[in-house]
């Protein structure tokens, strides 16, 4: 079993920034991916960042040049420092990592329980 833990998120003025950290724990290999999406009221669930083992990146459209991922592969940890927040930013972001567990030795998709970021103007 996997599981994933999401710490951070909260209520930030626009402008401002916070950082959400994602810790996969579990019977892990690798986590191939990592990364975040989120979703707001009434709208579908958006990509935020992806990153894989290798270090390749993707970035949605909306946050990029504002939004950075870091990885601490050996912790199995993810992190996602947001600046320059605005309101369109408000939304759950839920955490998601594609892992290799030692179990069955194939990947599987894991999502944390998710947390609120609002961003007020």
């Amino acid at each position: 079993q996997v599981q994933l833990v999401e710490t951070g998120g909260g209520l930030v003025q626009v402008g401002g920034s916070l950082r959400l950290s994602c810790a996969a724990s579990g019977d892990i290999w690798r986590t191939n991916i990592m990364g975040w999406y989120r979703q707001a009221p009434g709208k579908q669930r958006d990509l935020v960042v992806r990153k894989q083992y290798d270090g390749y990146t993707v970035y949605g459209d909306p946050v990029k040049g504002r939004f950075t991922i870091s990885r601490d592969n050996a912790k199995n940890t993810a992190y996602l420092q947001m600046d320059n927040l605005k309101p369109d930013d408000t939304a759950v972001y839920s955490c998601y990592a594609e892992v290799v567990d030692t179990t069955t030795w194939g990947s599987s998709d894991y999502w944390g329980q998710g947390t609120q970021v609002t961003v007020s103007s």
